[in-house]
């Protein structure tokens, strides 16, 4: 069965090469164009496409906006957000709102047909000058995560821990830290009350989990 798609771009010679080069591919049908961000919404429920291909700076409301809308309403359908710039806040904007492609204009027409190809399949597409980008924001919100998972913790209650994931006992993390026994067994009772955990070996397990040495 043909894909059907609806293009969407205030520029309409942009709508009209879209149209040519997927009226040569046989699986494709273009049933709709849109330039503005309304149309594609209105659209959408009107024909019922597979996939939207989308600008994302459209005259008064955004892609971004409209893509959202779109899956709010029809969460079946695939939204390839088209730009001509590679700029983070929106790449990410996108991928909140719920889109399953992020192509660069200059991207060329057989590497439009492999993003469509893959979101018309349920995957996703990204282009390859921004996939870097969201590996390191995957990267840099799980960091901040695992720093947050240990927010509460005092720097001493960290190493406490620490020890503490490597099977010491009390009298051992005592020894190595210079501490009382009596200290360290306050230190313990207050990381399991603040990880809100219920033994050490929970605590344990939520340190290594949490890469709690990446934290000392």
């Amino acid at each position: 069965m043909k894909k059907k798609i609806i293009i969407v771009d205030d520029h309409e010679v942009v709508r009209l090469g879209l149209k040519s080069l997927l009226d040569q591919y046989p699986q494709y049908e273009v049933v709709s164009e849109a330039s503005s961000a309304n149309e594609a919404i209105q659209q959408v429920k009107d024909f019922e496409p597979d996939i939207v291909l989308m600008d994302i700076r459209l005259p008064g409301k955004s892609g971004i906006e409209a893509c959202e809308e779109i899956k709010k309403t029809k969460p079946e359908v695939q939204v390839i957000m088209l730009t001509s710039y590679a700029e983070d806040d929106m790449l990410f904007s996108a991928i909140k709102a719920g889109a399953s492609g992020y192509v660069l204009k200059q991207i060329n027409s057989e590497g439009l047909i492999q993003s469509l190809e893959a979101v018309a399949k349920g995957g996703g597409s990204l282009d390859p000058a921004v996939t870097q980008r969201v590996f390191q924001e995957v990267r840099r919100a799980v960091r901040e995560e695992e720093a947050s998972s240990f927010s509460s913790l005092s720097h001493q209650e960290k190493l406490v821990l620490k020890l503490v994931s490597e099977g010491k006992t009390n009298k051992e993390i005592a020894q190595v830290l210079f501490l009382g026994e009596g200290t360290v067994r306050n230190y313990v009772s207050s990381i399991l009350s603040k990880l809100d955990v219920s033994n050490r070996a929970e605590a344990a397990a939520y340190a290594v989990e949490h890469s709690l040495k990446n934290y000392l």
